[in-house]
């Protein structure tokens, strides 16, 4: 094994032991939660989702880069790279986007009763199996190319003048202009939720921000329980952004720089990086949850719900 196949082994490996369980005790909380109440709020109903399609970013990709790496298993022959790759490129859009819902649910979420927002509120939970359907429509059609040019390495010779080496597979494209368009395609998929999670999670902070302001006004600077479950669902809110913009800032930047060398120059270390740094948020982001989740911590210190009423939008938004 070389030092490079050794490296790359590690990194998945850390992806791998850090994502699974973190995403499955997540997984393990809500179910519990749905088997002890019966019924799963909107909020923790989207959490749920992301964790799931979170565990599928990191098993399925990232656990099996690492079995290959350290030559335990290699299921990357034709059939095996379409899907592995359509899997892991449908459920990390799927991330981003369930992400994105997570952070524009809880901006309604804030919204005074009887207000347009708060009857959007109420839409948005009655149809939220809807969304999630639709969503799932949306992202595994925009990964159909991973069906149609993806192929195993023994098949390098067939690579073609188009092609991205992903280094246990390759995806083919017949010409410049289905690659090109494709690689906008991956790209805008990411942007464009990145900027609505953004303008959602500004109009949370600044709100937590007002809110904080009128608080301490009222209590003459004692920020009591409210402001501390204001401080906690603003760590999370921010948090999680950040996650976003860095960890797929770089993944898409990386893209972009793959579109526009040569195949040649294009590396399978570049297509490592960008599974690393896409897979970081998946296996990054349960740990973000289950410190800021009070659900969640609390089903893991006691095995119980904690029985805590939820009055505040502030303390509606802790609970991410």
């Amino acid at each position: 094994m070389t030092s490079e196949e050794l490296t790359r082994g590690l990194l998945y490996l850390f992806l791998t032991v850090v994502g699974v369980p973190g995403n499955g005790t997540v997984i393990w909380a809500f179910l519990h939660m749905v088997f002890c109440e019966g019924r799963l709020l909107p909020a923790d109903a989207i959490v749920l989702h992301l964790a799931s399609v979170n565990l599928l970013v990191v098993g399925v990709r990232c656990l099996l880069e690492m079995l290959a790496s350290f030559q335990l298993a290699n299921v990357f022959d034709d059939t095996g790279c379409k899907a592995v790759i359509f899997v892991y490129r449908t459920s990390r859009s799927m991330s981003i986007w369930l992400t994105f819902i997570l952070s524009a649910y809880q901006c309604v979420s804030i919204a005074p009763p009887g207000s347009r927002w708060a009857a959007a509120r109420t839409l948005a939970a009655r149809y939220l199996g809807g969304v999630f359907l639709g969503l799932w429509v949306m992202n595994c059609s925009m990964s159909t190319a991973a069906v149609a040019f993806s192929l195993g390495t023994r098949n390098s010779s067939a690579l073609g003048q188009h092609g991205i080496n992903v280094e246990f597979c390759f995806v083919r494209f017949p010409s410049l202009l289905s690659r090109d368009a494709n690689g906008a395609v991956q790209v805008a998929r990411d942007v464009v939720p990145m900027a609505l999670m953004t303008g959602a999670s500004l109009v949370i902070l600044l709100f937590l921000y007002r809110h904080s302001q009128q608080v301490r006004s009222l209590r003459s600077g004692a920020p009591g329980r409210q402001g501390s479950a204001e401080r906690r669902a603003a760590k999370a809110v921010v948090t999680l952004v950040t996650l976003y913009v860095v960890f797929y800032g770089v993944d898409n930047g990386l893209w972009v720089y793959t579109l526009t060398v040569p195949r040649t120059l294009a590396s399978s270390l570049l297509s490592d990086l960008r599974i690393f740094f896409s897979s970081l948020y998946a296996a990054v982001s349960p740990i973000v949850i289950i410190t800021t989740n009070r659900k969640v911590s609390g089903r893991l210190r006691c095995g119980r719900v904690e029985e805590k009423p939820l009055h505040s939008a502030a303390t509606t938004l802790s609970t991410m």
